[in-house]
């Protein structure tokens, strides 16, 4: 009986052993196969960011040819005569400043990017970490403001400012765009993530709260930060509403108005000079994305799954 059951097992090991040979060869054929799956969700993200790309390639190489060629009768995609002379223009022009635009524009949206940054983890970390009467209603109230549309606002706070008397100032565009309630939500999001453990050991050890922020929540939010920075960067640079209302003359314009000044001034129908300044004011959000895109997609993608 002893001598059966032995038999009996060592024939059901070889088979187990011999199955699971099997399994691992087929699962070797398997993966030496393509993933068809793969492959096709793959050509599909490509052939739609070669689609969401033409028209800005397509504007960076109008932006090179002369008026005429740009007004011929049969259209060319590559320019044939390409200069830059287009850029010349619109640098050297006394009427529409583009640096004074440039300029205005780096310092609204670097100094509201900075803000937003601060005061949204500042907030968050408040909203995640910390228990007080009316935390709930205050956060909806937070949330409420990412419902009303901006267009329902600017009558108010046109008369707001101008009652202060920062109309027509930088200060104008700065001051009603440091908070934002999209930021406060998430970073709330991200920080409530983060282990309680850790800052109640140091709260253990005698650091102060504002100590516990700096040192412990921003490293570790960083992929979120770039996120939002990349956001609210690219919100107030090409903000043109509230602009509009804001500033009237060429001083403290933004590039926002300066491409409308060139679309619809004496420049309207010179489409290289448009496209020109449309270019260049592009440039900046490309470098913004190339440089942070490691910590923007982490910073989505891990957003999306704490959401």
């Amino acid at each position: 009986m002893g001598l059966l059951t032995t038999g009996v097992s060592g024939i059901s090991g070889r088979r187990v052993h011999v199955e699971s040979q099997a399994k691992v060869r087929h699962g070797e054929r398997r993966a030496g196969r393509p993933d068809r799956g793969g492959l096709l969700l793959t050509a599909v993200v490509w052939i739609g960011a070669a689609i969401m790309l033409v028209p800005v390639v397509w504007m960076g190489l109008t932006s090179l040819k002369p008026q005429s060629e740009i007004l011929q009768q049969v259209p060319t995609f590559l320019p044939k005569h390409p200069t830059f002379d287009a850029y010349t223009t619109v640098l050297t022009d006394p009427d529409n400043p583009l640096l004074t635009y440039f300029a205005n524009s780096v310092v609204v949206a670097g100094t509201v990017t900075v803000s937003v940054l601060f005061t949204s983890t500042l907030a968050g970390y408040v909203f995640a970490k910390f228990r007080f009467f009316g935390r709930g209603l205050i956060f909806v109230l937070v949330l409420s403001s990412l419902m009303v549309p901006a267009q329902a606002i600017v009558i108010p706070l046109y008369l707001t400012v101008r009652t202060t008397g920062l109309l027509n100032t930088l200060w104008a565009l700065i001051l009603p765009n440091m908070v934002s309630g999209f930021g406060v939500y998430l970073m709330k999001q991200y920080i409530e993530g983060l282990p309680t453990s850790v800052i109640e050991a140091a709260r253990i050890d005698g650091a102060s709260e504002f100590s516990i922020y700096r040192r412990i929540i921003l490293p570790q939010v960083r992929p979120a930060l770039a996120a939002l920075g990349i956001f609210t960067f690219k919100w107030m640079w090409n903000d043109y509403l509230w602009p509009l209302f804001a500033i009237n003359d060429t001083a403290h314009s933004t590039l926002g108005l300066g491409i409308a000044n060139y679309a619809s001034g004496q420049h309207g129908t010179e489409y290289n000079l448009t496209l020109a300044v449309a270019t260049l004011s592009a440039l900046p959000l490309i470098a913004v994305f190339v440089i942070f895109q490691k910590q923007f997609v982490e910073g989505i993608a891990i957003s999306g799954l704490k959401g």
